[in-house]
């Protein structure tokens, strides 16, 4: 939320108040709660700070939080006030990019309201695992070195029949060296992309030549290979879903944009760290 609907919180909040009493039947946004100099302060400013508050003063007991919004909005009334009756060209511009972004974000709420339905989730998801599979899983082992002279002594001594997991005993540094090198299944974007490359280019049993990553050197045989277990659509809902929306909001904001006349002008000389210097719109 904005500075301005914080800065008094901390110091009221510990105070218990009494909220004015309102019939609930009778009251809406525009109902008065307060006048300042004759400013109106309305419940429609109550119930908007409310919903901008962080998450944990929302969590605070109404008959709490009511009166120290209410104070709030007092108190903030006076100091603008004081201001005259011209605002600073900082708030304008401000109010207008807030303005904005609430509308924008008013239309991303309802193209979202209803999407992505259920049939639109099972249909992605049948889509992603209409084989009953969700990817490529790997079982390798490798036998991590310091140097290459010493990756390639041992890939020698592999060619040459030595057993993999009693050479990873030996000579391995890496923790998985006591278990014979072993690294379990895997699937794609578990392992550094130089070490993954290598065990997809191999073939089951196929021990590689040696490789370097950010850990040393490898020497890597790939045990086995098989189709993931595609999940249960339960597992994957919300991810599903996650991405349908990101989806529908890229389709929609692409729609919207390119139906848009849209100018940018070309400013001759314009440095953009102009934008850093807030003193340009404060008058």
């Amino acid at each position: 939320m904005r500075k301005g609907l914080t800065f008094l919180l901390p110091a009221v909040l510990s105070v218990m108040m009494a909220a004015p009493s309102l019939a609930q039947d009778t009251v809406d946004p525009a109902t008065v709660v307060a006048r300042v100099n004759g400013q109106e302060i309305t419940l429609g400013h109550i119930i908007v700070t409310f919903a901008a508050l962080p998450q944990q003063y929302q969590q605070l007991p109404a008959e709490t939080l009511y009166p120290n919004i209410l104070e709030q909005l007092i108190q903030q009334t006076a100091l603008a006030q004081s201001l005259g009756t011209d605002d600073p060209l900082y708030v304008k511009l401000s109010v207008e990019n807030e303005r904005r972004a609430l509308l924008a974000a008013d239309e991303i709420d309802r193209v979202l309201k209803s999407s992505p339905s259920e049939a639109d989730i099972r249909t992605a998801y049948d889509a992603e695992y209409s084989e009953g599979y969700g990817g490529d899983e790997y079982n390798a082992s490798h036998i991590l070195l310091d140097t290459e002279d010493e990756a390639k002594s041992v890939k020698a001594m592999l060619d040459t029949g030595a057993d993999f997991a009693e050479l990873a005993k030996e000579k391995s540094t890496g923790p998985s060296g006591p278990n014979g090198g072993s690294l379990g299944w895997f699937g794609l974007g578990a392992m550094v992309p130089e070490f993954e490359a290598a065990v997809v280019a191999l073939e089951t049993g196929e021990v590689s030549e040696p490789i370097q990553t950010q850990f040393g050197w490898h020497v890597v045989i790939l045990n086995e290979q098989r189709k993931a277990t595609a999940p249960l659509l339960n597992e994957v809902r919300e991810e599903i879903a996650n991405r349908l929306r990101s989806e529908i909001m890229e389709k929609r904001v692409a729609e919207l944009t390119s139906a848009a006349d849209v100018e940018r002008p070309e400013i001759e000389g314009l440095d953009m760290n102009v934008m850093k210097n807030l003193e340009l719109v404060r008058n």
